[in-house]
């Protein structure tokens, strides 16, 4: 009784796959007849196939309308199937335009192209803009919405219409309501309608709303004209007030560099009374450092070639903070109490680390490449933000935090910070004052190693690296107040925020020279800068 039962189902699966197999066929030869009817007749026969094909909702009538839009299709003369063509001129190949199987025996010389017109183009990129618009892939249908809003054909208005009746994903319907409302300005609806058209373009904001609603006015009724100037007056206002912001954001950004570069230079500069030309060298050297650490990384563990900045900061920080203890105990540790001396000294030591390093590297520019987490940008609001900056402002704060926390919480902070408000009570107490100098220089020197590293993912790396910002940081620490950390950082930020607004005025150059005339003045009003240390020593 089992077996016979097994042998039952055993047939009907049998007669089963048999039937869905033929339905398969059938449903293949119709599509192959469909195409074969794309090379009968003429074009308005063409016309109609083409749209009976795309009624048909095989998933290969994209594929088959690109091949005819690219007169990739042929038939033969006498009658016969529609194939594609392929291979070269001399030696052409055809296959089956569905299956994609080669066909043999086909000669050359009886095929002809299936030939299509301007209108018959028109209807096929219609089509494959409606089967995209619908296509279950999101990204299609994202990329066919914001094609329709940058051609706006209003002949497409009944495409979108439907295609928007079916749509779900919120930005993708955002897309083709903006698309559909130019696409109504473009047409001859109503009044009503067109009032509508525009408070959507006017909802989006930005540069593109704009652009639009101007094109629009040019050739709107006068009925419409005030709504539309009235939008665009708002969407100006909007503009000029972001345009505010994107001004603040870009100062925050360069203002987050000058404190990593002028940080290091603040503790050196406020603890020993040094002159500390060679500073922006140790950012050179740090950016340097990156390189190798990136280069040797992609070669040797491909795999963790993204996350190479995580190996860059200590290795430059170590690395620059060695070259800072040498140079210290070699050069500047026999010229304290003659700060001439040390600018003078540095300074040579800056053009010696230059060559050394254009000997070794070469002149020309190193690239090191930001990886995928610091690349590209995004949107916030009316805002354009790059993952880079974003990321280097945050990384300037941590330092800025960290370093706070180790001269408040620790020994040796606490030993700079007696260092530098009284010297001599300090080395009285038993605190080896030059070996605090010592290492307060490699702690500065290893800070600039790590300005290094973020300034290599937003600027060239070169041997001149270090001099495009050693007179900022020198003007950051003079007006923030001498050894100050809080004053860096407020010195920093408003540095770069007033450059970002001088410069559309006055340009780049000018706008420094405007700063530093600035800074100058206030000097002579606050000599100490804006936070000044206090005790016996300083104030004496």
């Amino acid at each position: 009784m089992f077996r016979a039962i097994k042998i039952f189902l055993l047939t009907l699966c049998l007669i089963s796959g048999l039937t869905l197999s033929e339905a398969g066929l059938r449903a293949q030869d119709d599509v192959h007849t469909l195409v074969d009817a794309l090379g009968v007749g003429g074009f308005p026969e063409r016309d109609a196939a083409i749209r009976a094909l795309v009624a048909s909702g095989d998933s290969h009538v994209s594929q088959i309308l690109q091949q005819l839009s690219d007169g990739q299709l042929y038939v033969n003369s006498e009658g016969g199937p529609v194939l594609v063509q392929g291979g070269t001129e001399d030696e052409p190949t055809y296959s089956d335009p569905i299956t994609g199987e080669a066909v043999a025996d086909i000669d050359p010389d009886m095929m002809s192209k299936v030939k299509i017109n301007n209108a018959l183009r028109t209807t096929i990129t219609t089509m494959m803009s409606q089967l995209t618009l619908l296509s279950p892939d999101r990204s299609a249908r994202l990329a066919a919405a914001a094609g329709m809003l940058k051609d706006a054909d209003p002949g497409n208005l009944d495409l979108l219409n439907s295609a928007l009746s079916a749509e779900r994903d919120g930005e993708i319907k955002n897309t083709m309501e903006a698309a559909r409302a130019v696409m109504v300005l473009k047409s001859d609806a109503g009044i009503e309608e067109k009032k509508a058209a525009i408070d959507t373009i006017a909802a989006r904001g930005g540069r593109n709303a704009l652009t639009i609603l101007s094109m629009a006015m040019a050739t709107a009724p006068d009925d419409l004209k005030p709504a539309i100037q009235a939008e665009i007056d708002s969407i100006k206002r909007d503009l000029a007030l972001w345009d505010v912001v994107q001004n603040v954001w870009y100062g925050l950004s360069l203002g987050s560099v000058l404190l990593l570069a002028a940080i290091g230079l603040a503790i050196t500069f406020g603890v020993m009374g040094v002159i500390n030309m060679a500073h922006g060298e140790m950012v050179m050297i740090g950016a340097y450092t990156t390189y190798v650490v990136q280069e040797t990384i992609a070669s040797a563990f491909p795999s963790l070639a993204d996350y190479s900045l995580a190996f860059a900061v200590p290795a430059a920080f170590l690395f620059t903070g060695l070259v800072g203890l040498v140079i210290e105990r070699s050069v500047i540790r026999y010229l304290y109490g003659r700060p001439l001396e040390t600018l003078l000294a540095t300074w040579g030591v800056s053009l010696i680390l230059q060559q050394a390093i254009r000997s070794y590297f070469g002149p020309t520019n190193r690239e090191v490449r930001n990886p995928s987490w610091m690349s590209g940008a995004f949107d916030f609001g009316g805002l354009v933000i790059t993952w880079n900056r974003l990321w280097i402002i945050v990384f300037s704060m941590v330092v800025f935090l960290t370093l706070l926390m180790l001269l408040k919480r620790s020994a040796f902070g606490l030993q700079m910070r007696a260092v530098t408000q009284n010297r001599r009570m300090a080395s009285s107490m038993g605190i080896r004052t030059g070996w605090v100098d010592a290492f307060t220089f490699a702690l500065g020197s290893g800070i600039a190693g790590m300005a290094g590293v973020a300034l290599s993912q937003i600027d060239n790396v070169s041997p001149n690296l270090g001099q495009n910002y050693i007179i900022d940081s020198f003007m950051v620490v003079v007006f923030g107040g001498v050894g100050n950390l809080w004053g860096t950082l407020v010195g920093a930020l408003s540095l770069g925020v007033v450059n970002k607004f001088l410069e559309p005025f006055a340009g780049a150059v000018l706008g420094k020279i405007l700063v530093l005339v600035l800074i100058i003045l206030f000097i002579q009003k606050r000599p100490r800068g804006l936070f000044a240390l206090k005790g016996r020593a300083v104030e004496a």
